[in-house]
């Protein structure tokens, strides 16, 4: 089979790809023929060594597509089944072997695509909304980079529970989009200072929480946008790692709390997996999530998917195709 492969970390050009062996389901594992696969920026954290993995790795996180073969003890899934990941690596190939307690059904209104352009982010959406922060109405968030995958899926979700969402983007066109996704307010943080604006559309109160994917860049603007005792969730790093922070800051700024979640910690449980995916999946298969895909692009063009993922240009997901 084809594979992407990473011999050395790097940029975009160290994704190599090679030929090798379709792999085995062993015990409890399930071999998928993948018809579609996310592209996130975890994915860019592994390539580049800020999240180290072992070399050579096939990067990736995220598909969706067939089961072709189940392995010894396998009951839940069989051969044909439409299904879909998130949190597995080794996705960017024509086949991935998956736990099969990592694995969803997918809704025959929901084709390949879409689920590998929703599941992902979408349960990062959820459990952000839901868990980290669970938002209530009237309750007013700050979403960064708000026409991003998560985003445009944060922001609707946000809506939703009743919150008041403020948004920041780099565009126009973006600013556009997530207006019509429901945003109460949107930033162009390009032209606007988006504390300054924060400050200004709560009247001098702040938000409740932040919902922070881009770090470095907004760290500290972003503390200073919370109300006394409001929520910090930094659950990325797209701009860099935030420097180390005196616990006291957040004592000075209001009592703050500061969170860095992942998403793995909110799929302790078979059971988690499959409320929050199934969630996510119902509101997709019923129209009440609207799900963006960018681009697309071949296996072997997975090095240019990177770059158009870095270039800070896209609205919603970037999707590879076998």
């Amino acid at each position: 089979m084809r594979a992407v492969r990473i011999h050395q970390f790097g940029g975009p050009e160290v994704l190599q790809v090679d030929e090798i062996p379709i792999p085995t389901p062993g015990p409890g594992q399930v071999l998928v023929r993948l018809r579609a696969i996310g592209v996130n920026f975890i994915d860019t954290y592994h390539r580049t060594g800020l999240y180290r993995i072992s070399l050579p790795f096939i990067p990736g996180q995220e598909g969706a597509g067939e089961v072709v073969a189940v392995g010894p003890g396998v009951t839940e899934f069989r051969e044909g089944d439409r299904v879909a990941y998130a949190g597995v690596s080794g996705s960017y190939a024509e086949y991935n072997v998956v736990p099969a307690d990592r694995l969803v059904k997918l809704p025959p209104a929901i084709d390949f695509p879409q689920a590998a352009a929703v599941l992902l982010q979408g349960i990062t959406a959820q459990y952000l909304s839901v868990s980290t922060y669970p938002l209530k109405p009237g309750e007013t968030c700050l979403i960064h980079a708000a026409a991003g995958g998560v985003g445009t899926l944060l922001v609707q979700m946000a809506k939703r529970r009743g919150a008041r969402v403020i948004a920041t983007v780099s565009s126009p066109a973006k600013a556009e989009v997530v207006r019509d996704l429901g945003a109460d307010a949107v930033i162009l943080y390009t032209e606007q200072d988006f504390e300054a604006e924060v400050k200004r559309l709560t009247d001098g109160r702040g938000v409740d929480v932040v919902y922070d994917s881009v770090g470095k860049d907004t760290f500290e603007k972003s503390l200073n946008c919370l109300r006394p005792r409001g929520y910090m969730v930094l659950f990325g790093q797209s701009s860099g790692p935030v420097p180390p922070i005196d616990p006291q800051i957040l004592n000075q700024k209001g009592s703050l709390f500061l969170t860095r979640p992942s998403m793995w910690h909110y799929l302790l449980t078979r059971e988690e997996l499959l409320w929050r995916a199934g969630e996510v999946l119902h509101l997709v298969a019923t129209g009440q999530l609207k799900v963006f895909i960018d681009s697309t692009f071949p296996l072997e063009q997975a090095a240019e998917a990177h770059r158009r993922l870095a270039s800070r240009q896209t609205v919603g997901k970037i999707l590879l195709i076998p």
